[in-house]
């Protein structure tokens, strides 16, 4: 079996951060309902630009898709901002979730994610799932305090200048631990 084409790491951000910055700039624009509709559309042309250009698409991305499309759908079929809002707190406690499940089914959905990238001894891969856990979970709880106790606009900002730069700075600080729990391949 092939290995799958990857994608330029600028490209990767650009598809993967690219409808955030858009749903950030519609809202400014044209409020929350238009900045759903926007952000709906951007997340499928990302999975397809995605497909396109590596004949595959990861499962997260997929997943995190899925819950934009049902959210976002809810969202503008009952005008209601609430759903949108619910969103990543629904995306991070399912990741929490299914990396809690794999933790106690001994198998690391993380090393399964990260394989071509990451190669790590069990205890490391242990180790990092459970630090990423925590790291959902935390967010979760995050995003619930800030958009009920905070504007939609505050809510929508964060998301962008908030959420982003602490899960690139918590993806930053796990460096070390790669390093220290890194295998050669074919170990």
């Amino acid at each position: 079996m092939t290995e799958p084409k990857k994608l330029n790491p600028s490209l990767k951000l650009v598809l993967d951060i690219g409808p955030l910055v858009l749903f950030f700039a519609a809202n400014a624009k044209f409020g929350i309902y238009a900045a759903t509709g926007a952000f709906m559309v951007a997340v499928l042309v990302a999975l397809a630009v995605s497909y396109a250009l590596t004949r595959h698409v990861a499962m997260m991305p997929v997943v995190t898709a899925v819950i934009v499309l049902v959210f976002g759908g809810l969202t503008l079929f009952l005008h209601d901002d609430l759903f949108i809002k619910l969103k990543p707190t629904i995306i991070y406690v399912l990741f929490g979730v299914t990396l809690l499940a794999g933790l106690a089914l001994n198998k690391p959905f993380l090393s399964i994610l990260f394989d071509q990238m990451f190669h790590l001894t069990a205890e490391g891969w242990r180790k990092l799932t459970v630090r990423w856990i925590i790291f959902f979970f935390a967010a979760a709880v995050l995003n619930e305090v800030i958009w009920r106790t905070q504007s939609t606009d505050f809510w929508v900002n964060f998301k962008l200048f908030g959420m982003v730069p602490l899960t690139m700075i918590f993806g930053a600080a796990q460096y070390p631990l790669l390093m220290k729990y890194s295998v050669e391949k074919d170990e």
